[in-house]
């Protein structure tokens, strides 16, 4: 494990990056830029969204991230940044990764600080302009990677999948949910019409590329590209079934790299998804909750249906 002691890392991470207050900017301009990116593609349905709604539908997928990676350290998102009434985080035990590799150990530290972070950011920005912050959502992490394994054809009937067991399981799991939420950001990017907030979101998803680029140089490098494209086949598969928008999703072995290391098309054009498709994906194909929300997530866009 790292040196710094995660408490105090986590801690100093939450002090530094305040900067909605510092920087002034509020709820409805950076709200445009950085949940965006969970708009729908078709005007009508996001126009008849508040920027309450959309970082609201955000603030769910950061306490499943933020959750995630936090338990990988063996610790959770304190009940003051979870809200009145928040959902249970179903864990299998131990959930600490018995990290072997200093580099994984210290990435994976730097994902929790950073999902941390956003989950703090988004809810005080929410607080600064009066709108309540949903309370997290029932987010299931033990049985969900179980399911999706299987449906990914990884696992036999009767095998478990934990993303917790070792290092390369974490990076599998990081590798589900990272990838989908820089197709997300690449998304929104056509519904943005200030230059000002299309920044912000350029820098957001310029982060998350580095972490997803890092997830996939390191998956490969081990061998996993099976796994991986067994897991993109089945992200494409779901997205596509509901929505039916023909967005693909490619593993650590296509168009003849076998260390491919972004999930693009041929034109190297990063894959875009509306809020249904990150939907339909995280609840496993079903309409209205189930995989990692078996309870539905919390807010005003919470089906797979299209408007």
């Amino acid at each position: 494990m790292p040196d710094n002691t995660i408490k105090t890392v986590l801690q100093k991470s939450i002090d530094r990056r305040r900067f909605m207050r510092r920087s002034g900017l509020g709820l409805t301009g950076l709200a445009t830029a950085v949940s965006g990116a969970f708009l729908s593609a078709k005007p009508a349905r996001a126009q008849a969204l508040t920027d309450a709604d959309i970082f609201n539908f955000a603030l769910n997928f950061e306490y499943l991230g933020s959750q995630y990676y936090l338990a990988a350290l063996g610790t959770s998102l304190p009940a003051s940044l979870t809200g009145t009434g928040a959902g249970a985080v179903i864990l299998p035990t131990p959930t600490a990764v018995p990290f072997q590799n200093k580099a994984v150990a210290y990435f994976a530290q730097q994902l929790a600080v950073d999902e941390l972070a956003h989950v703090t950011v988004i809810r005080e920005a929410l607080a600064a302009e009066g709108a309540t912050p949903i309370p997290q959502p029932v987010i299931n992490l033990n049985t969900s990677w179980t399911s999706l394994a299987a449906a990914a054809g990884l696992i036999t009937p009767g095998q478990t999948f934990n993303p917790f067991a070792s290092e390369t399981d974490f990076l599998l799991g990081a590798y589900v949910l990272e990838d989908v939420c820089v197709t997300a950001l690449c998304g929104a990017a056509p519904l943005i019409s200030s230059k000002v907030n299309l920044a912000y979101a350029a820098s957001i998803l310029g982060v998350e590329g580095y972490q997803v680029g890092l997830i996939r140089s390191r998956l490969s490098a081990i061998g996993a590209d099976v796994a991986t494209d067994a897991i993109s086949a089945l992200r494409s598969s779901l997205s596509n079934t509901v929505v039916n928008m023909g967005v693909n999703d490619v593993g650590t072995n296509a168009y003849g790299n076998p260390f491919n290391f972004t999930n693009a098309d041929s034109n190297a054009q990063a894959f875009r998804r509306t809020p249904q498709e990150v939907l339909a994906i995280a609840y496993g194909g079903a309409p209205a909750g189930g995989g990692f929300f078996p309870n539905g997530v919390n807010g005003a866009i919470t089906t797979t249906a299209s408007a």
